[in-house]
């Protein structure tokens, strides 16, 4: 049974922590953040063989589960434009222990490193393939005409080619498929990759674009609602002669007791990073009407002030779901912490990496302190 690369599921895993690691909390790139520890592990290159395309090593687990004969249309177009693929990249198993340290240190308040976050250059070198290990690799792509973009954190390296350049270099052919009406490619079998890397490459993530569903949908339709006794929200909407009562910023302040913390923790000069695939509405002003009319947690209201950065070309307004999830997220994120400066990051076009990709994305492009 075929199933999601298992490798790349752990290295993902890893990539993910290591956002703790480098971007959790707002002491990031601030004078108060000890960039790393003042003596760095010595980090031997993980490549050691000479590269020999003759010899090869298959990446079990990284063909989609969708990718099945019973929904292939046939092999596409070798010009058909792969973009922003990711090979994931290996840890050796010191760098993976001292990863695993590091991110529980960070949250032990007896721990010296508790909240010192890494530079995301810090953390590559540390934790990530050496200078002479992302050459070997980097000149490989190349040499198979990909392009090849950088890698601050070396959890990931991202490349772009064609469906006929990953058949030279990954020995796949991409296919398509129709599954649920819905057009897709993929890759047809695992990749392959030259025996020599595989200590420091763990898998594609990804070679085909079957993306994920918005978790939010538009109700067509009122919902019924049950009323408690109590205070009545202050945010009440009329429509149809009926009144609707909603929750606000201050309410959530309220039932979570988050009230007290707003007394020593202000968000003032701290950004924080929210990662999308969609673009705003109106360019974010349904975000800055809201924060503008309804206000924050701390009863404050106005002063709205919200950056928007696209990781690659502008990718346009699907509307529906992935509107409402993208307007959601910015809104209810500056709202309970306060207002600070936001970033929403989205790539050139709906991926199935899209997540991983923006994250890197908003960490490399901030200077601010990120939480």
């Amino acid at each position: 049974m075929r199933g999601i690369c298992v490798s790349c599921a752990l290295s993902v895993s890893l990539a993910l922590s290591a956002v703790l690691a480098v971007a959790v909390g707002g002491d990031l790139f601030s004078q108060r953040a000890v960039a790393q520890e003042s003596a760095t592990p010595m980090v031997a290159p993980l490549i050691a063989q000479p590269m020999d395309e003759s010899q090869l090593t298959t990446l079990k687990g990284n063909t989609h589960p969708l990718a099945r004969p019973e929904f292939d249309l046939g092999t596409a177009q070798a010009t058909l434009p792969m973009e922003r693929m990711l090979l994931v990249l290996k840890r050796s198993p010191e760098q993976e222990a001292g990863l695993r340290k590091l991110l529980d240190d960070q949250q032990d308040k007896a721990s010296p490193s508790y909240h010192k976050w890494l530079t995301p250059e810090d953390f590559g070198k540390r934790f990530g393939p050496t200078d002479t290990d992302m050459q070997t690799i980097t000149a490989w792509l190349q040499s198979h005409g990909f392009q090849v973009g950088t890698t601050r954190g070396r959890t990931v390296l991202e490349f772009s080619g064609t469906a006929g350049q990953v058949q030279e270099a990954f020995h796949t052919t991409i296919h398509k498929y129709l599954v649920n009406g819905e057009q897709h490619w993929a890759n047809a079998t695992d990749p392959q990759i030259p025996t020599a890397l595989v200590p420091a490459v763990a898998g594609v993530m990804t070679l085909h674009n079957f993306i994920s569903k918005p978790a939010s949908h538009l109700a067509t339709s009122r919902a019924p609602a049950k009323l408690a006794p109590g205070k009545k929200p202050d945010v009440t909407f009329t429509q149809n002669s009926q009144e609707t009562n909603a929750l606000a910023p201050q309410d959530y302040a309220v039932i979570y007791n988050i009230s007290p913390v707003y007394n020593t923790i202000t968000g003032l000069g701290v950004t924080i990073g929210v990662i999308g695939r969609n673009d705003l509405s109106s360019g974010g002003q349904d975000v800055m009407d809201f924060h503008n009319t309804i206000g924050y947690g701390n009863n404050t209201v106005g002063g709205a002030n919200l950056n928007i950065f696209w990781s690659g070309p502008y990718p346009g307004n699907l509307g529906g779901g992935e509107e409402a999830e993208a307007t959601l997220d910015t809104t209810w994120s500056g709202a309970i912490a306060l207002a600070p400066p936001l970033i929403s990051s989205s790539p050139a076009r709906p991926t199935p990496r899209m997540g991983l990709i923006s994250q890197s994305f908003t960490l490399s492009r901030t200077t601010s302190p990120t939480s």
